[in-house]
């Protein structure tokens, strides 16, 4: 009778897997880059069907982070783990390509239908709601679904999430570039077309750059006894509800905080990009801080501490908004060129923004090595 693998000689050993760590942080720079090109395009389609509201952006937000959940928890249902993670990742990335044409052309359609049947109050909240996740749910449950596929290639301990924690931070610089490079070039050089066709491009590289990998790698998938415990780790719920908990809130606050300084900066895809890239540089500023310290530390103590310092940094960007930035003494329709006006809104929403945003992307490492502590 064949025996199961046990999981110290399952996976690549860690001198195997830091050789390619390099290259694992370029397909998610890039799979990030071209995940945010996607959100800013999709945020303006959205914007021409149902409107620019807190509501919409909302959907919106709602929609791609709903389905990016839904991915990262069906892939171990539906995905054997018997498969090559990088080939998974390649057949993730290239789908997505696909289907990010395809929302190009859908989304218009909605637009069509919501229009012909347009309701008020919460039947039309839902009803948007329900033609966004028509259209976005597809592309981004598979978005969702990479980070699990590369996680299966690294070691399930401590170290090992925390170059999951890099792998993240890598994929949000990626995303920050990519947010800039659609708001600032491609969307006001070219058009909605050009930015989705340079965001499959990115895809499709980033295929085929995994596929290559899943050639110059082994993988051998966890075996487990059949009388194995497969329970999660002592405590490990309340790590669970703490990060679920975290996340909420992240996405409730970026969901304020973009409305609130669309009202102070001026509502444009400039500023969408600003705030969102502004965000992310601090999730990703905490989520590489975050990895260092899981590997020194106690990661279930840090992650306490990220949680409690956070209530300073969301009252420190409510006490920015509401008191501080509106009576800052500059006047940026004084300046001849719009690019001072710009690193002007950066400051601003670098000051508001950043410190929350930096916890809450430390805190993703955090829990991450602590569920495995």
């Amino acid at each position: 009778m064949r025996q199961p693998m046990s999981q110290s000689s399952s996976l690549p050993h860690p001198a195997a897997a830091r050789r390619f760590l390099p290259l694992l942080l370029l397909l998610f720079v890039g799979s990030g880059c071209a995940a945010l090109i996607y959100e800013i395009v999709w945020f303006q389609l959205i914007e021409l069907v149902i409107g620019s509201s807190a509501v919409s952006l909302g959907v919106l937000l709602g929609t791609f982070m709903g389905g990016m959940c839904l991915g990262s928890l069906l892939l171990s249902r539906f995905v054997s783990p018997e498969r090559h993670p990088f080939r998974v990742y390649a057949l993730l990335e290239a789908g997505i390509g696909v289907l990010g044409l395809l929302v190009l052309g859908a989304v218009p359609l909605m637009g069509g239908i919501y229009t012909a049947t347009a309701m008020g109050g919460l039947a039309g909240i839902l009803w948007r709601g329900l033609l966004c996740a028509v259209c976005l749910l597809p592309p981004t449950l598979l978005m969702g679904a990479t980070l699990p596929a590369i996680s299966r290639w690294v070691e399930t301990t401590p170290e090992g999430m925390s170059w999951i924690g890099f792998l993240y931070g890598g994929n949000i610089a990626g995303s920050v570039f990519g947010s800039l490079l659609a708001g600032f070039y491609l969307l006001r050089v070219h058009d909605m077309a050009t930015a989705t066709i340079v965001a499959v491009a990115i895809n499709a590289a980033v295929a085929i750059l995994a596929l290559m990998l899943s050639r110059r790698t082994a993988h051998r998938p966890i075996g487990r006894e059949p009388d194995a415990d497969t329970g999660a780790p002592r405590g490990s719920m309340s790590v669970y509800v703490a990060i679920g908990l975290s996340g909420l809130s992240a996405l409730g606050a970026e969901v304020v905080w973009t409305r609130l300084l669309s009202l102070m900066l001026g509502a444009s895809v400039y500023t969408f990009s600003i705030i969102l890239a502004v965000f992310l540089i601090g999730l990703g500023g905490g989520s590489g801080v975050g990895s260092a310290l899981a590997r020194e530390r106690s990661p279930r103590a840090m992650l306490g501490w990220s949680q409690l310092l956070l209530t300073a940094g969301i009252a420190w960007s409510v006490y920015m908004m509401a008191r501080a930035l509106p009576y800052w003494p500059v006047n940026p329709m004084l300046s001849p060129s719009p690019w001072i006006t710009f690193q002007l809104d950066l400051l601003r929403s670098l000051v508001a923004v950043f410190p929350a945003a930096f916890l809450w992307g430390a805190s993703f490492p955090l829990a991450l090595a602590a569920v495995v502590e």
